[in-house]
């Protein structure tokens, strides 16, 4: 199941409307066949896994990262259809799927048809693999998670707005690499006015991957943007699963405010910049006992002379 997840993640940034579902197949203790969900959803990880295994799929053990979609489709078959076709033994499911068209019943009918059915194993990295999609069904708007590059002392510039660079050229790369798994890529208009940014992916052969362009302002977008006035506005971004907000201070405090952050990333340069700009503003808080127990660190890595910390929002209901 493992494996599985590990495919899912290829298809995170590419695979919206539908979710990013990873599959492997099993059988005699070889794998035959492994999917992901491809570009605009189709097709599906269990079809393109099922492809590949062909007749070895009979008997087979199917791990899948998501349960298999139940619901009629015009883009395509049901995946439980194509496992129970296949004659698959056995199905081990990561994550019941939250969408109410299929939502249990997807397995039930593999039970049915004399398959076994197994749910439940590693949901919980499944369902943080697929975060977009299952917070999409489940609050209605997309995972988001806020970048920052940071000095040792929790600034982003100097004081005359200078940040190029904080961090050196392998965390921008990791950087890049996550912009490349997003769906949108969004920033505040004095970010824009300030330093122009491009955001697009500059990783040779990824090019391809650079995300929608979000701006948060009351003003107009610029061509090729598409603009949103408050951060609750996400919920009407149409075919946006993860969002990635990059800047600027005014921004993150703007999401943190609003409860709206998921995951935090923190890229951190060997540098003390003193008197600079904050990578953070205001976010309305008021009692320092408030601030504790609202993330947790989720890995941690080296980027060269950089570190980079990634927490998880806590959330208690």
């Amino acid at each position: 199941m493992a494996a599985a997840i590990a495919l899912s993640r290829r298809g995170r940034g590419l695979s919206t409307p539908n979710p990013n579902v990873g599959c492997i197949i099993v059988r005699d203790g070889h794998i035959v066949g492994r999917g992901w969900t491809q570009k605009g959803g189709r097709p599906h990880a269990e079809a393109q896994a099922l492809e590949q295994a062909l007749d070895r799929a009979h008997g087979a053990c199917c791990y899948v990262t998501l349960e298999p979609c139940f619901h009629l489709s015009p883009r395509g078959p049901r995946c439980a259809d194509l496992l129970a076709r296949a004659g698959v033994a056995r199905v081990v499911i990561a994550l019941r799927d939250p969408d109410p068209r299929t939502d249990g019943q997807g397995a039930a009918w593999l039970r049915e048809r004399g398959i076994a059915v197994d749910m439940g194993l590693m949901a919980e990295d499944a369902a943080r693999a697929m975060a977009g999609f299952v917070l999409g069904q489940t609050l209605g708007r997309p995972h988001v998670t806020l970048k920052l590059a940071l000095s040792l002392d929790g600034q982003i510039a100097l004081a005359d707005g200078s940040s190029r660079w904080i961090t050196g050229s392998q965390a921008r790369a990791h950087a890049h690499m996550e912009r490349a798994r997003h769906d949108a890529i969004l920033i505040g208009g004095g970010t824009l006015r300030a330093d122009a940014p491009r955001l697009d992916v500059r990783i040779a052969g990824l090019e391809e991957r650079s995300p929608r362009r979000i701006l948060l302002s009351r003003g107009e977008a610029p061509d090729g943007w598409e603009r949103i006035s408050a951060p609750g506005d996400i919920s009407t971004l149409d075919r946006v699963d993860h969002l990635l907000v990059e800047g600027g201070a005014a921004t993150a405090a703007a999401f943190l405010r609003a409860g709206l952050v998921d995951r935090l990333m923190l890229y951190r340069a060997p540098i003390l910049v003193g008197a600079g700009l904050a990578g953070v503003g205001d976010i309305g808080l008021t009692d320092l006992s408030e601030a504790h127990g609202r993330w947790r660190l989720i890995d941690e890595r080296r980027l060269g002379v950089d570190g980079l910390e990634v927490y998880e929002a806590v959330r208690t209901a």
